[in-house]
């Protein structure tokens, strides 16, 4: 028998990535399986993107580049930082890596040890937990409350501060629930940020994604002063469609920056050349694209928070970004089928997928275990035919 290490016991594997892979092997059973499971644009990269990958291919551009990424890349994340932000970086202060999931690692090891608190607001992204844990860090989740939005409040935030507390991430446009936080929202919130002398980890990835006139901001744009004690992250994954090419990346204060590319020369060097350079092209490049994406999701978002509110007991708040939604069904916990009595967020998913081949994903995952997450980053054919078994599905459980 081996004796694997205490650590890798403290986490889980990914329940989004898991309940994706089960879906896909019902589908290669044979079973008509639709999946609302993966966070991922059902869109192909655009052909721009893929073409400066081809041509960086047939240039030689295939060897090692710097541990953190290229100067190319750099001043093109730079630039976006400058434009769209109104933020200003230099090199040093920037480090590409392997996606930004991989990016929140790196500064979680580089940041936090045993004993130091992080503030994660719920619902939260499925892996900020397990990635702080693995740190020696501890999680300390503020569970926020739909009649809020699902937004931390400035008593709330105020109260979970101790002299333990270290950092604070931040996550808007949200995964799973889709909240926007304003600048006004966010200012009242950095106040008492700034006074507490707490890091700010801004998780910025769905930043594109977003509906209704939506004025996007993060921490730093609307209270300069935390600029040095935040750490910016994106990437090209979800605004691009380029999930597989695993590029995301960070902007923060010098020092920790140096720290996490150090960390990254350890354990895997540069990020895919051949993917550097398609970022470039992505970041610099035209971006009629990710209009095009955005008014489908948006199409979308708007004809499945108006199904699953039709559903007899379900709640759904309106997203106004990201490509989820987070839908309440506990009205339903408590009943039957078979003789099985669904009791939480685990149960009814997997009687959806049992009964009537939807994947859907537990809000228990996300801290919420009334809801359920589902994506829209799929078909509005895939979405109104989901739908439409999930309320079938639900209206036969008995009392």
């Amino acid at each position: 028998m081996v004796l694997l290490s205490s650590r890798i016991s403290l986490i889980k594997p990914s329940p989004t990535l898991a309940i994706t892979a089960k879906a896909n092997a019902l589908k290669a059973e044979g079973r008509d399986v639709i999946g609302f499971g993966a966070g991922e644009p059902d869109f192909d990269t655009p052909y721009n993107i893929k073409q400066a990958a081809i041509k960086a291919i047939n240039d030689g551009f295939t060897k090692y580049t710097p541990v953190g990424g290229t100067d190319e890349l750099k001043d093109a994340i730079i630039e976006k930082f400058q434009k769209d932000n109104g933020l200003s970086y230099r090199r040093p202060e920037v480090v590409v890596s392997c996606g930004a999931k991989h990016t929140l690692y790196n500064l979680a090891q580089v940041l936090f040890e045993e004993g130091d608190e992080v503030l994660i607001p719920s619902p939260y992204w499925v892996s900020y937990p397990d990635i702080i844990v693995l740190a020696g860090g501890k999680p300390v989740i503020l569970k926020t409350d739909v009649g809020n939005g699902f937004k931390l409040q400035p008593e709330q935030l105020k109260q979970a501060i101790n002299s333990k507390t270290k950092a604070i991430i931040f996550n808007s446009p949200s995964n799973p629930s889709g909240v926007a936080y304003s600048a006004a929202d966010l200012k009242k919130l950095a106040d008492i940020i700034l006074e507490a002398g707490l890091l700010v980890i801004s998780d910025d990835i769905y930043e594109k994604i977003i509906y209704d006139d939506f004025q996007f901001a993060n921490i730093p744009s609307v209270l300069p002063e935390l600029k040095d004690k935040t750490i910016v992250v994106n990437g090209v994954s979800k605004t691009y469609a380029m999930t597989g090419w695993r590029i995301g990346y960070m902007a923060g204060p010098e020092e920790i920056s140096a720290a996490v590319a150090k960390l990254q020369s350890q354990n895997t060097s540069n990020p895919t050349s051949i993917a550097q350079k398609a970022s470039v092209e992505a970041i610099r490049g035209p971006q009629d694209s990710v209009a095009q994406m955005v008014a489908a999701f948006d199409e979308r978002r708007k004809y499945i928070v108006g199904a699953l509110n039709s559903i007899p007991g379900v709640s759904c708040l309106n997203p106004e970004g990201a490509f989820y939604v987070f839908p309440d069904v506990s009205h339903y916990y408590g009943r039957t089928y078979n003789g099985k009595e669904i009791m939480g967020s685990a149960d009814i998913s997997t009687y959806l997928l049992d009964e009537v081949n939807v994947a859907v994903v537990p809000g228990g995952e996300f801290g919420h275990d009334e809801h359920i997450r589902l994506s829209y980053a799929t078909s509005m054919k895939n979405i109104q035919e989901g739908i439409k078994r999930i309320s079938d599905a639900l209206l036969k459980l008995k009392k």
